[in-house]
């Protein structure tokens, strides 16, 4: 079944009189537990990123206490290894044999938008907790997937502005040659020309390319202002070394979407120093609910939180809405559904609302890489919306 609009949906729930979509396929559910699918990356250039949202998720739910409206959670993995190739199989493994009642999925883009097919089809409720494809809240968009992270057309958008006012004209863009790259790069150009830049040179590394002598080569022979660029995990560690190494730190000033320093800052060390990203959250924000959320984080795992962490955390804090609504039965997709539309998130990175295309409204900020801290510096943009381009919600 294809969900083309929120009515057709809601329509097609209350036909079921309040059974899931899956129970009906013969997968047999108790009601005395919660369950939970994690579809994230536990391998490859992403693993990290998957464990930090898994970690700050489930650090969410213990507000919940051990037994929430009488009931166990349960939770179900499955490695989605970041590859779109094998996302639909995934995705039925999860939502079909696992029989889940809510999906907390995922980093890649590609692999998002395999999920979403399976999702509309299950009727699946689904919390997105990074993956930025602008279609899952464009032209995929569905009553029944959410997003805690972010659009791909948000953390760039304001990059550029923040890059003319500190006298940049003319930059390269530099990212993966992959959906999230290319939406990062189509925003940011968007951005910039708004703002009186001018974008001279895209240039592409196939993902999860890290080989980077090539590209750096010829940015040292095209001179612009700045580079701008999307690079996230291990690749980002990467190309931010290599970008210091090969010379260019103190000529050509380096920017980015927040990922590029984001949790990876200890790894990259001296080399990140003074480079300035644009992102929803930074470490060192002081809102005492960051404060309080950092301390919770390090004492439940002997480490630091990153913004990964936090959009895990508000993927839970989202949950919780759905939880309370239904006292604990999220066979109640309606009332699920309404619940979450209508959240109001007490955020580590700030307060922050579901847009009608279940994508965050929330604020932006000037990230500055200062003494080993992502050391917020201003407030690029207030209150971003997803423009939701093709969404009839």
């Amino acid at each position: 079944m294809s969900i083309s609009n929120r009515r057709q949906f809601l329509a097609g729930t209350s036909a079921l009189a309040g059974l899931s979509f899956l129970s009906l396929a013969g997968c047999g559910k108790t009601t005395d537990s919660i369950r939970v699918g994690f579809m994230l990356p536990y391998t490859g250039t992403y693993a990290k990123l998957g464990m930090a949202i898994e970690n700050g998720f489930k650090l969410a739910l213990r507000e919940l206490g051990d037994n929430p409206f009488g009931k166990s959670i349960e939770f179900f993995t499955v490695d989605d290894e970041s590859n779109p190739s094998k996302a639909t199989d995934n995705a039925n493994k999860i939502m079909t044999r696992d029989n889940v009642d809510v999906v907390i999925g995922t980093v890649h883009s590609g692999v998002a938008m395999g999920m979403i097919k399976v999702a509309q089809e299950t009727g699946s409720l689904v919390i997105i907790p990074n993956a930025g494809a602008n279609a899952a809240t464009g032209t995929m968009c569905a009553p029944n997937v959410f997003r805690t992270s972010f659009s791909n057309w948000q953390p760039t958008h304001p990059l550029g502005r923040i890059m003319v006012e500190d006298g940049h004209k003319k930059s390269v863009f530099i990212t993966w040659k992959y959906g999230a790259g290319e939406e990062a790069l189509a925003s940011f150009r968007e951005g910039f020309e708004a703002a009186g830049g001018e974008v001279i040179k895209e240039l592409f590394v196939p993902f999860p390319n890290v080989e980077f002598q090539a590209i750096l080569t010829e940015v040292a022979a095209l001179k612009p202002d700045a580079v701008a660029c999307f690079f996230a995990g291990g690749g980002a560690v990467k190309f931010v070394k290599d970008y210091a190494a090969a010379g260019l730190k103190s000529s050509i000033p380096l920017y980015g979407s927040g990922f590029l320093t984001e949790g990876v800052l200890d790894a990259q060390g001296d080399a990140a120093e003074g480079i300035t990203t644009t992102l929803h959250y930074a470490d060192g924000l002081q809102n005492p609910k960051n404060l309080a959320f950092r301390e919770a984080y390090r004492l439940a795992y002997s480490e630091e939180a990153d913004v990964y962490a936090v959009q895990g955390y508000d993927a839970g804090l989202l949950l919780i809405k759905a939880l309370q609504e239904t006292s604990g039965d999220l066979s109640k997709k309606a009332q699920a559904i309404n619940a979450m539309e209508g959240a109001k998130i007490d955020s580590p990175r700030g307060p922050w609302t579901m847009s009608r295309a279940h994508n965050p409204i929330q604020n932006f900020y000037t990230v500055k890489v200062n003494n080993g801290v992502n050391s917020v510096v201003g407030t690029a943009w207030e209150g971003l919306e997803d423009p939701a381009v093709g969404c009839d919600l």
